[in-house]
């Protein structure tokens, strides 16, 4: 059977946590060395994208984003456990084994002569909004940003398994990609229960947009399970291995869990009593005005999106004075049974002032969104009411307030040793830990690989616990 040719995408640069800037694009080609970027990473991260991470590669939408149906490739989100691979076509295969009648391997010609269909539908990472939660908790500091609408392209995997003929015994489904750990970490392998993975609308994606996948979107074939958040939509898939019983991976049994019953915020959980991630939780952004706005006299328009998991978006209602009174939005035109689906609604304030806004969305099971969000320990999950504030002014006055910036600072030796060989600061910048926190996270870099010295361990807990230790998220 033959086997991808993977090359890693490294390099030692310094990332902003915020726009990447064409200037800033060009310095990071320069250090890379040329080839070293992904042509389609490189496109995405010229577009004044969010940036979360270089190494591995996390791209955030900023808000300005969700103002179309479908979201341009180059304004998706990007989501990487661990460096993006190359793969090289003519030597690529699709493997299937495990609880089947006959062990097979497609190229991708033979995944063309099945039936291609398309689904439009949302991919959200689980972790969505986990800047957002109190007490604050290790992990990328996504916003609301870390989601996207695309129309995907491709084969059912149903009738790709039936190719290999399942046997009696099958019981979950586990998909293996491409990309190879960083350091000592686990093997990134998610598993699919067997009705989900025969269900009619889980594909393996061959285009995105009318467009091959891009590399750092999953080229050549991703998962996608529409309805369930984006762990489940595993990228660069190589292998499907079917197996007579659950899955016993880290990144199911210990990560993409969140807990079965409501916790003490900052308590940990044990993993026996949390379930996996699955299906996204209903969810409505304002998408403008933005936050702190300065809006001028007479009407406007508020604008947002809204989507759900297992059961469509049946309506959004805003409010104008912080949630005393609700108004129903207008629906645009365009939607689908997974698709995000575009609102706005007419506003004439009724004079200068203070005002703030929300945004609920309900679906048509009747589950609407909580004014206050649950806590887990990873942060899953978030859908709390949308609340931004803006002014009204006298005058015609429209701004747009100023993106925050992060500022850097210079770091001790062994930090940088011991920290930044796989990754960047860009991932350490963005947390707001306790010093408990950042003892556990330091204790799991060294079970991954991280050249940490016994000796210097307290002072980079240290250090980092007063650069970047608990502290309160600005709004």
């Amino acid at each position: 059977m033959g086997r991808s040719r993977i090359t890693n995408t490294t390099g030692d640069v310094e990332s902003s946590l915020f726009s990447f800037n064409r200037r800033r694009f060009f310095s990071l080609l320069a250090a890379l060395g040329a080839g070293s970027l992904p042509t389609g990473a490189a496109e995405t991260a010229k577009q004044g994208m969010i940036v979360r991470s270089v190494r591995p590669l996390d791209l955030e939408m900023p808000l300005d984003g969700f103002s179309t149906w479908i979201t341009p490739i180059e304004r998706f989100f990007v989501r990487s456990h661990h460096y993006i691979p190359k793969v090289e076509l003519q030597e690529w295969r699709l493997d299937i084994q495990g609880e089947v009648q006959k062990q097979v391997s497609l190229t991708m010609a033979d995944l063309e002569k099945l039936p291609q269909i398309e689904v439009v539908a949302v991919l959200e990472c689980a972790g969505n909004g986990r800047g957002l939660y109190e007490p604050s908790m290790p992990g990328l500091q996504w916003e609301y940003g870390a989601v996207g609408n695309a129309r995907w392209r491709g084969v059912r995997l149903a009738d790709v398994l039936k190719l290999a003929g399942l046997k009696d015994s099958a019981r979950e489904v586990v998909f293996d990609g491409a990309d190879v750990p960083v350091g000592k970490m686990p093997d990134f392998q998610r598993a699919l229960p067997l009705n989900r993975a025969l269900h009619r609308d889980t594909l393996l994606a061959l285009s995105m947009n009318g467009r091959p996948l891009p590399l750092e979107h999953g080229y050549p074939l991703r998962l996608v399970v529409p309805g369930w958040a984006g762990d489940c939509w595993t990228k660069w898939v190589r292998r499907i291995n079917v197996l007579p019983q659950e899955f016993e991976g880290f990144f199911m049994k210990s990560a993409y869990r969140h807990p079965r019953n409501a916790v003490m915020p900052g308590s940990s959980v044990d993993a026996a009593s949390m379930e996996p991630v699955t299906s996204l939780r209903v969810k409505s952004i304002i998408a403008s005005p933005r936050e702190g706005s300065v809006l001028g006299p007479g009407a406007a328009r508020i604008r947002g999106v809204a989507w759900s998991g297992k059961d469509p978006v049946r309506s959004v209602e805003v409010s104008t004075d912080a949630g005393r009174t609700w108004k129903a939005a207008r629906f645009g035109k365009e939607q689908g049974s997974y698709a995000w689906r575009l609102w706005e609604m007419e506003w004439t304030p009724p004079g200068p002032g203070y005002y703030t806004l929300m945004a609920r969305a309900t679906d048509s099971a009747g589950d609407t969104q909580p004014f206050v969000q649950e806590w887990n320990p990873s942060g899953y999950l978030y859908n709390a009411v949308h609340t931004i504030g803006v002014s009204v002014a006298r005058e015609k006055d429209r701004q747009e307030p100023a993106p925050a910036v992060s500022g850097r600072g210079d770091f001790p030796p062994e930090f940088r040793r011991a920290c930044l060989s796989c990754h960047e600061d860009d991932v350490i910048v963005q947390q707001r830990l306790t010093r408990a926190q950042w003892d556990r996270e330091v204790d799991k870099m060294i079970r991954w690989g991280a050249p940490v010295k016994p000796e210097t361990k307290n002072s980079i807990v240290e250090f980092l616990a007063e650069r970047y230790g608990a502290r309160p998220r600005k709004r």
